[in-house]
């Protein structure tokens, strides 16, 4: 079974802001800009309000209610209006795709989406980010791959659920167009939870970015049990990025990149820590 950190939303190049942690300590990851999505901001939903003016107020109007946006991964059925049959899906292009196949994630794998992530004050066209708030790497949404496809006509006709998605939209633009749709639930991890989705709020355990000492949002603090002691790396990230601390390993994570594998064949205890963000997850839902 592989594990995926995926790099995903509002960066400093597509945005050029953190994505917001709202005053209740909800996640929002803000897709990147997209003129060529047939999603708008303002068609995108987060319990039950338009995202559009949290975004022109975070992004100082630099972005608007009627840009497009690349609402991929797609995690959120609620995100918005949706064809009969939807399902999560994620689309990945060019040398990230060939990283991913390279890699041989497929069928079983888990993606743990994350992202840029900043503590916000205020709502709607109000909000702002909090003055001297730390940027953070945030795990936001999940994955388990149930199937991948390549982009091909047949495919198109095979899933019309989709069509709306950038991927299918914009087919043309990408090289090595692939199409990653969600499993029906955790079943590599042997849990009943849903296979794809976000997490709602907030929690140390998604958090990343290491906190005290704080190094900026690419040092990360992470479990003993992913330090490397000779077995396989994570990919694009090299064994002097690491570096023991008893309970906890520090990894400086490279600053640019899409998608990090690991294949947790060779980490057993990283995937009772997975199966533990899905286990606290359900019970603060309960």
């Amino acid at each position: 079974m592989k594990l995926i950190f995926s790099r995903k939303g509002f960066d400093a190049k597509y945005g050029g802001c953190a994505s917001p942690i709202l005053e209740d300590g909800s996640l929002c990851s803000l897709p990147i800009p997209d003129p060529n999505a047939p999603t708008r901001f303002r068609d995108i939903q987060l319990k039950g309000a338009s995202i559009a003016p949290m975004v022109e107020a975070l992004t100082r109007a630099r972005i608007t209610a009627s840009d497009g946006a690349h609402l991929d991964p797609d995690l959120r059925g609620e995100s918005i209006v949706r064809a009969p049959g939807w399902r999560p899906i994620f689309g990945q292009a060019d040398a990230a795709a060939s990283h991913l196949a390279n890699n041989g994630v497929g069928a079983g794998d888990l993606f743990l989406f994350f992202g840029w992530f900043r503590q916000t004050t205020g709502a709607g066209c109000a909000i702002s980010f909090v003055p001297g708030a730390p940027n953070l790497h945030v795990i936001f949404g999940w994955m388990e791959v149930g199937a991948v496809h390549p982009m091909s006509d047949r495919l198109i006709e095979a899933m019309p659920w989709a069509r709306m998605h950038p991927h299918f939209v914009e087919r043309e633009r990408y090289r090595n167009n692939t199409v990653y749709v969600a499993s029906e639930r955790l079943d590599s991890l042997g849990l009943a939870s849903a296979g794809a989705g976000a997490f709602d709020c907030i929690r140390p355990e998604l958090i990343l970015t290491q906190l005290e000492p704080y190094l900026g949002r690419s040092t990360w603090r992470m479990p003993a049990c992913f330090e490397p002691r000779g077995r396989t790396l994570l990919t694009r990230h090299q064994a002097g990025r690491w570096s023991s601390n008893g309970a906890t390993v520090q990894l400086r994570s490279v600053p640019i990149g899409q998608e990090f594998v690991l294949d947790i064949g060779e980490y057993p205890d990283v995937k009772s820590w997975a199966c533990n963000l899905f286990t606290s997850f359900t019970s603060k839902q309960s």
